[in-house]
């Protein structure tokens, strides 16, 4: 029960982080492009590479803590979902390209972003 209480926690953290973060990226570079989804998947990915490491390999942390952070905040600051909406409503304007650049990029970008946080994160 514990372990729900604390991923129902994260989730909520996340949520918030993702819509501020997203915003202000959108803020930043217009809508003409999934942006805001983009810039939170990535980063997610990169911080799941870093905190993988550091709460599972180095660190002995209660599993409550891991669920917090892992599962319930990067879980619901990542977006796949939102990701899936805007690609496929590029592909319903035609916007074939738009939709490619965003699939390559994102599936690309957050690999190398969670492989980075790995390195990073045993190099410390």
């Amino acid at each position: 029960m514990n372990q729900l209480i604390a991923i129902a926690a994260g989730g909520a953290l996340g949520a918030v982080a993702r819509f501020g973060v997203s915003t202000g990226v959108y803020a930043m570079m217009g809508r003409s492009f999934p942006y805001g989804t983009l810039a939170v998947n990535v980063f997610g990915s990169l911080f799941m590479g870093l905190l993988y490491v550091m709460l599972i390999e180095r660190l002995s942390l209660s599993p409550e803590f891991r669920a917090i952070l892992l599962i319930g905040f990067l879980g619901s600051f990542t977006t796949f979902s939102t990701f899936s909406m805007e690609t496929l409503s590029l592909i319903e304007q035609a916007q074939l390209l738009k939709a490619a650049v965003n699939i390559i990029a994102s599936v690309a970008l957050c690999l190398l972003a969670t492989w980075f946080g790995i390195i990073v994160a045993r190099f410390i």
